[in-house]
C-alpha cells in the first residue's frame, strides 16, 4: 500500500472517531431511511389483480417463477429484499411495471 494512502486511512478513521464522539469532524454523512415494506399475501394479490395480470403474467414481470406468486398470496412463503421493492413499486405506480423496456 502507498504510504500516503495510508495516512489518509488513517486521518479518515480519526475524523470517524470524532465524529462517533459527537465531536467536530470533516466527515460527510449520508443517510438512507427507508421505510420498512410490509404486505400481507392479500395486498400482493391486490396488486396484480389490479394490474389485471394472472399469476402467470404476474410472474413474468418480476422475474420469478408462478410457485413463488402463488406461495407469497398463500401466504407460505414471503418477498424479501429486490422483490419486495419492486412490489411496493407495482403498488404505488403500477403503470411502471407494465411500461415496454426498449
Amino acid at each position: 500500500m502507498n504510504e500516503g494512502h495510508f495516512n489518509d486511512m488513517v486521518a479518515g478513521f480519526a475524523e470517524a472517531k470524532k465524529y462517533r464522539a459527537g465531536k467536530k469532524a470533516n466527515v460527510r454523512v449520508s443517510r438512507l431511511a427507508f421505510r420498512a415494506i410490509k404486505l400481507k399475501p392479500r395486498d400482493i394479490r391486490k396488486i396484480r389483480t389490479d394490474l389485471g395480470l394472472s399469476q402467470p403474467e404476474f410472474a413474468s414481470f418480476l422475474g420469478t417463477s408462478t410457485a413463488t406468486i402463488r406461495s407469497w398470496e398463500q401466504g407460505s412463503r414471503s418477498p424479501h429484499s429486490a422483490a419486495l421493492r419492486l412490489l411496493a413499486i407495482a403498488k404505488e405506480r403500477p403503470a411502471i411495471l407494465l411500461q415496454k423496456i426498449t
